[in-house]
């Protein structure tokens, strides 16, 4: 079964038909057939950034609807990496959701993400040191 990571971005964009993303992100998800996992971290930003209308109840649809998978990384362990993460990045940069989809690559050895970021996640590397693969070209 395929396994992907999903960014704020694709979220985003899947769920708003103004986005310019939407066409594409739409046609890339509408196709697959796999488990998506993210981080909470991810659905703060998403829930923000679809605030107005019907918004965070179609995030929370699709959520469920898709069986997405969502990982706390909350624990002080988690916080710290992240903060690590975004050090070491600052220049590109870095935010938290970055920083946990990064760690929760590590953790789940999945490298496959479905995000809008290529200039950061072109960059970031897991805690083995393995470069993203961008499905959404």
């Amino acid at each position: 079964m395929k396994r992907w990571i999903i960014d704020t971005g694709p979220l985003v964009a899947y769920l708003d038909v103004g986005d310019p993303f939407h066409e594409s992100v739409s046609s890339t998800l509408d196709g697959f057939t796999g488990r998506l996992h993210t981080t909470s971290a991810v659905i703060t930003e998403a829930m923000h950034f679809l605030a107005e209308a019907s918004g965070p109840e179609l995030l929370v649809d699709f959520l469920i609807s898709s069986g997405t998978e969502i990982f706390e990384m909350m624990r002080p362990a988690h916080l710290q990496a992240a903060v690590a993460l975004m050090k070491k990045y600052a220049d590109t940069p870095m935010d938290f959701a970055d920083a946990t989809l990064v760690l929760l690559a590590g953790e789940l050895s999945l490298t496959e993400i479905l995000t809008l970021d290529r200039r950061g996640f072109r960059v970031y590397r897991t805690s083995r040191g393995k470069s993203f693969r961008l499905v959404l070209t």
